[in-house]
């Protein structure tokens, strides 16, 4: 063991006490950035060439390494058919000659190189293999582009709808052009979404727990955040009010919010982190999400000092969104003082109150344009859980005495709940979700809110600015991630989406 490096030779001892004797050692040596199909096929024929799998990776600042070698060591380690990983700051060979392993194995691609393993196994008898199937990808390139692409194919028109309410497609993409004369001020809870990307490895050998190694995180700004980007992003000149923590996370947002051009103010509560939710995904799919936050009410001094800030803008304004995340940026006290000072001025309000995994009333943003809870968030407004859709619809808009009302309803669409003129006091019409391939949800609501808003305050009706919503949800919900909404994308598939049956 003489020249080795001092892990190498911890290593070795360690191999050698634990294997069983006469077990026959395969060696196994690479970078293992992400551990791809080809890695665990590679590793699966590695462990039935022998009886005890060891596996030595690469050491930080060996060429082609891309990730701590810690994170990489957890990645290998966590595979069931490995028996023994350790960090390799050796060259293979060296070490090879001291394990003697019975079988070295390697990615078939390197069957027609020079492998300096076999001349080491060559001096003892063992045997060097190649394995088939060992794929390679730029898999960072490709995770991006499940961020970024919008596949605009399964986006859909809902042609009976539009021809049920006279809507003309050419018309309501001209609404968008009326969106940049707006001035618009959003009020509510900042929030970071973190998407951490992962390879799920499989099930851990010490208890029934998943494994995965994380590969790569991306944040975007979520909350009141991304509805302030959503309107800056359409055209409109936007001002954010909101709190933060004095954390990096506040830095983010900070950034990300003058990147996106909107006009913020962020005040600070040191008695609250900024809140930050992270998502692991694997697969396309969300495995967990943890969030860091504080519900308490933002204190009286912060209150306000929001309402000096508000006083300051409210005679410019034709637009006040309220998006409230039940996390005490908005307390009772100051929303009825807010909505006062603007129903004073005559200033159109629209409000959205999520209860996810808190509880909330959206009924307490009253004398609003518009509405737009879940089915769930009508229901624990009104404290019911037994009538039907329409009728509670018509039950908010009474006792929050709101014009309109979107309930939103996931897969199945979205129903509007409209005052309207006629014998019966109001009218309902439902529109199908817009995307039959959704990619993450979880901006749907926001999209539709800033946009529908935005639209009625341009002057379009409220089954147009229903559609346009509508529209703006299925374009966000075709990306991963809380990517502002552009006119551009927003216009295309009004005027392009191909129509269904509605």
């Amino acid at each position: 063991m003489r020249g080795l490096h001092p892990d190498s030779q911890t290593a070795l001892r360690e191999i050698l006490a634990v294997r069983k004797a006469g077990a026959r050692i395969t060696f196994v040596s690479g970078n293992f950035n992400i551990v791809h199909p080809g890695h665990l096929r590679l590793l699966r024929f590695a462990s039935e060439c022998g009886d005890y799998l060891v596996v030595g990776v690469h050491a930080d600042g060996h060429e082609g390494v891309m990730l701590a070698e810690d994170l990489r060591l957890a990645g290998v380690k966590a595979n069931s058919w490995v028996q023994y990983a350790f960090i390799l700051h050796d060259q293979p060979a060296d070490f090879i000659r001291v394990l003697r392993p019975a079988v070295v194995v390697k990615g078939k691609e390197h069957e027609r190189m020079d492998n300096p393993e076999l001349h080491a196994l060559q001096g003892y008898g063992g045997k060097l293999l190649f394995s088939s199937g060992d794929i390679s990808f730029s898999s960072i390139d490709l995770l991006r582009d499940e961020f970024r692409h919008l596949n605009y194919s399964t986006i859909r028109q809902p042609e009976k709808y539009l021809q049920r309410h006279g809507i003309d497609t050419a018309a309501a993409a001209d609404t968008l052009k009326k969106i940049g004369a707006l001035k618009t001020l959003v009020l509510g809870d900042l929030i970071i979404d973190e998407y951490i990307t992962c390879d799920a490895l499989g099930m851990s050998q010490e208890d029934p727990t998943i494994v995965v190694t994380p590969v790569m995180q991306e944040r975007f700004i979520g909350g009141a955040g991304i509805v302030s980007a959503h309107a800056r992003a359409l055209g409109a000149e936007v001002i954010y009010v909101g709190v933060c923590g004095t954390d990096a996370t506040a830095e983010f947002a900070v950034r990300e919010l003058e990147k996106a051009g909107v006009k913020n103010t962020l005040l600070t509560d040191e008695a609250r982190p900024t809140t930050l939710k992270q998502r692991y995904r694997a697969n396309s799919k969300t495995l967990l999400r943890v969030n860091h936050l504080r519900q308490n009410p933002i204190s009286r001094d912060l209150q306000e000092r929001i309402m000096h800030r508000v006083t300051a803008v409210i005679d410019d304004l034709d637009l006040v969104i309220f998006s409230d995340f039940n996390y005490g940026c908005l307390p009772d006290e100051m929303v009825s003082r807010l909505i006062d000072e603007f129903r004073a001025r005559e200033i159109m309000m629209v409000a959205d109150s999520q209860s996810s995994s808190q509880v909330g009333d959206v009924s307490r943003f009253h004398s609003m344009k518009l509405l737009t809870p879940t089915e769930r968030e009508a229901r624990l407004a009104l404290q019911n859980f037994t009538d039907g859709l329409v009728v509670l619809g018509e039950l908010l808009r009474q006792k929050a005495r709101a014009e309109n009302v979107f309930i939103t309803l996931g897969a199945e669409g979205t129903l509007t709940h409209a005052g309207a003129d006629n014998a019966s006091g109001f009218a309902t019409d439902r529109l199908p979700a817009l995307n039959n391939a959704p990619r993450d949800v979880a901006g749907a609501g926001d999209a539709l809110l800033t946009c529908a808003s935005l639209a009625l305050a341009a002057g379009a009706d409220i089954w147009t600015s229903a559609y346009i919503g509508s529209m703006a949800a299925a374009c966000q919900v075709g990306k991963v991630g809380n990517i502002p909404l552009t006119v551009e994308e927003l216009r295309r598939e009004i005027l392009q989406a191909r129509p269904f049956a509605s």
